[in-house]
């Protein structure tokens, strides 16, 4: 990778120095084939370097877009570069893995859910531009055809009878997309990979961070990974009061009763998900074991296997 070579390192550091003045070395401690983070000391905060891969390019103008439009609700960035998909931010707070351990700490995620949905019902109007900048097109009327092009060949992972499955739940979820897109709610960017690694606490404000795995999609898709994440952190019952409380505390800022139409996006939204991960796989990621919860199949499994919200469980 290069992020580790010396001169890209080089590199990164005479624009970061262009840009504010260090009080210490460079901490390079996350490197991943799609980003990689540098903690920058200076000498009021530590901010935070981060440059994006190949596929990942659009991070760093939608995230620029984003603080622009809610510069209250995403990490605060200091200086961007979008010629080489970099950018410098400002911390965001700690980090709700480290402030959610049990389920007396989910009031965090009731209140910070309904200030994302208000984030996604801004950006909504700005839905193309996104597209433009590469943020990933997954819109409802796009899924059915991804799929269909996903298993006209064989998915590692599926066995020939779930394959076969698979194929003949095109058209079940075909009419789900559709039925979800009747409720008129406007696709919009939708995070992907909203867990509590990526929700920030600061002086009272949730803060969202980390959009490389986003796209403009219908809004509801966010719960697919935020509930079951939180379950299976807090060993809660998938359908349980706990879990529906989040549920509902997104969806307010929507309006209306539209609990079924979260419950319908729940389940499509697993392939929405299963499908991102083939993007990334085809943009030269490598591929992961078929168990794995990143794995295309692994969604697919899950769509196959679940229902609605309380019924859901781990596939196999």
């Amino acid at each position: 990778m290069r992020w580790t070579d010396a001169d890209w390192l080089a590199e990164a550091e005479d624009w970061i120095r262009a840009r504010v003045e260090m009080t210490g070395e460079l901490d390079q401690f996350h490197v991943r084939p799609w980003s990689t983070v540098i903690r920058v000391p200076t000498e009021a905060e530590d901010l935070y370097f981060k440059a994006a891969g190949s596929g990942f390019e659009f991070e760093v103008p939608l995230s620029a877009r984003l603080f622009e439009l809610a510069p209250d609700r995403v990490t605060a960035l200091v200086d961007a570069d979008l010629d080489r998909a970099w950018m410098l931010m400002r911390d965001a707070g700690t980090r709700l893995r480290e402030v959610v351990s049990s389920p007396a700490d989910l009031h965090h995620w009731e209140a910070a859910l309904p200030r994302y949905a208000e984030l996604q019902i801004a950006a909504a109007p700005l839905a193309d531009d996104l597209v433009a900048f590469g943020v990933p097109d997954a819109r409802l009327s796009l899924l059915p055809g991804e799929l269909r092009t996903v298993l006209a060949g064989p998915v590692r992972g599926l066995t020939p009878d779930e394959h076969e499955r698979a194929l003949g739940a095109l058209p079940e979820f075909e009419a789900m997309c559709r039925e979800l897109a009747a409720y008129g709610i406007p696709e919009t960017i939708q995070h992907d990979d909203l867990h509590d690694g990526q929700v920030f606490l600061q002086d009272g404000r949730y803060r969202f961070s980390d959009w490389g795995d986003s796209c403009v999609s219908h809004p509801f898709h966010s719960l697919t990974v935020t509930l079951r994440a939180t379950a299976a952190k807090l060993d809660l019952e998938p359908g349980g009061a706990e879990v529906l409380r989040l549920r509902d505390a997104y969806l307010e800022p929507f309006g209306d009763d539209l609990r079924e139409a979260a419950d319908l996006a729940y389940r499509t939204g697993t392939i929405g998900r299963a499908l991102a991960w083939r993007r990334f796989v085809e943009g030269g990621l490598e591929e992961t074991m078929e168990d794995d919860e990143l794995a295309t199949a692994y969604g697919i499994k899950l769509f196959l296997e679940n229902g609605p919200v309380g019924s859901w469980r781990e596939p196999g």
